[in-house]
């Protein structure tokens, strides 16, 4: 205890009751995807094109890359770029013209005449998907290149590599539509329950009901499956082709997050960039695949919306049917977690309950205030109780401090009714 040993007046600093807690960030996606060895890459400030040396150097194989923006993913993986088979069609097909001098040595990164269909394929929907992904609203990902094999059958393995990054919040690996691939994201994301997993249907079902689009991958409340595919203008054959979605739907949820937050669900939003849809299905076709999850991609005047919002099984999720709900679940838990590291190893005693109280409470009256929570009143929305009942003798001696929360989530409006009568006009 301070002595005062003069009078005067003095000055002290002192510990806040609560601590204010932050809510964690929600949109940075992961992504994996095919870019071969000898991808052209493009020059470096400064530099010539003969020059060899000049050219940015593909990033390694299997090792994240923190990406913020499409100027650093193409210098990290590449432009979007024609195999050298169709650098010679369309070489052909331009006039002659004078014969220049050929540099002695050719650059590493014009391409590879080897490169497989499948790898090619996978290289696009990788370029489109980040595209897509900072096109529609996305600001920060993670990308693991994965350098031959359009099938990523190690795909297990290299989500491993996501675990360590903890701010990655959504993951996607575009044109991954086998079971087990699929089933390996889910698993990644139910066991980090941190994020969650936005996943593509297949591209050319032979039936629009659910097991004919999802497959055979299993239900979880902590992915998201989107159907069908989009086209996109490529700008190497300045044609529309048919992409999977998921690279661009992350984009929206980080638009949502940002515009709205985290509650908001990321449907009844537009997909930018998408110029038509591979099928056009209609109120009737939706209404076999909604309840179970399947969230379908509609046009509408010309517009291409997002009309689900469902977790993968849709109703036998219960609670958690909605992906607004399962990823606000997510930021609630891991904000709370993150701005509550200050109780460990406090004394546990009803000063502490207390701190502990006011902290979390006031974090959720902030999350009210905001329309993430359902009530007219902070007590209808949720309640926080860290006290002796929920902290008996016994949890002490475990070294234990036990808090119990309840939150009402806002849902979202997913069937809007009017009811109309005609009335007798006095």
């Amino acid at each position: 205890m301070t002595q005062y040993l003069y009078p005067g007046v003095y000055v002290e600093e002192v510990t806040p009751l609560a601590r204010p807690i932050t809510g964690v960030g929600t949109s940075t996606a992961g992504f994996i995807g095919v870019v071969m060895d000898d991808v052209q890459m493009p020059l470096k400030p400064g530099k010539k094109e003969d020059d060899v040396t000049g050219h940015f150097t593909v990033s390694p194989a299997g090792e994240p890359q923190l990406i913020t923006g499409w100027e650093q993913f193409k210098n990290n993986f590449g432009d979007f770029q024609p195999t050298k088979k169709q650098k010679s069609l369309t070489a052909e097909k331009e006039p002659e013209k004078e014969p220049v001098e050929e540099p002695a040595e050719e650059p590493e990164n014009e391409g590879s005449a080897g490169w497989s269909d499948d790898d090619y394929k996978a290289y696009l929907q990788l370029q489109h998907a980040v595209y897509g992904f900072f096109n529609n609203g996305g600001t920060r990902c993670w990308v693991i290149r994965v350098a031959t094999g359009g099938s990523l059958t190690n795909l297990a393995d290299l989500l491993n590599k996501f675990e360590p990054i903890d701010d990655i919040a959504i993951v996607a690996v575009p044109g991954a539509i086998t079971t087990a691939q699929q089933d390996a994201i889910i698993g990644h994301c139910v066991n980090m329950k941190d994020r969650v997993a936005v996943l593509d249907g297949i591209q050319s079902p032979s039936t629009f009901t659910v097991d004919g689009i999802k497959g055979d991958t299993h239900t979880s409340e902590y992915a998201a499956l989107y159907f069908p595919w989009i086209k996109v203008l490529d700008p190497i054959s300045q044609t529309n082709i048919s992409q999977p979605p998921s690279g661009h739907l992350a984009g929206v949820y980080a638009r949502v997050d940002a515009e709205r937050g985290v509650f908001k669900a990321p449907a009844n939003e537009i997909v930018l960039g998408a110029v038509d849809l591979d099928y056009k299905l209609s109120p009737n076709d939706q209404a076999g695949l909604n309840p179970k999850g399947v969230n379908v991609i509609r046009a509408f005047d010309g517009n291409f919306n997002i009309w689900g919002a469902r977790t993968l099984g849709g109703d036998d999720n219960g609670e958690f049917k909605y992906i607004s709900t399962r990823r606000y679940f997510n930021f609630l838990r891991k904000s709370i977690e993150q701005g509550t590291q200050f109780v460990v190893f406090e004394p546990n005693s009803p000063a502490l309950w207390q701190r502990i109280t006011r902290t979390v409470s006031d974090f959720l009256l902030r999350q009210w205030r905001d329309g993430a929570l359902f009530g007219d009143t902070p007590k209808q929305a949720f309640f926080v109780k860290c006290d002796k009942d929920t902290n008996p003798p016994e949890v002490r001696e475990a070294g234990q401090v036990v808090t119990e929360i309840g939150v009402a989530i806002v849902k979202p409006a997913e069937f809007v009714i009017f009811r109309i009568q005609q009335t007798t006009g006095e």
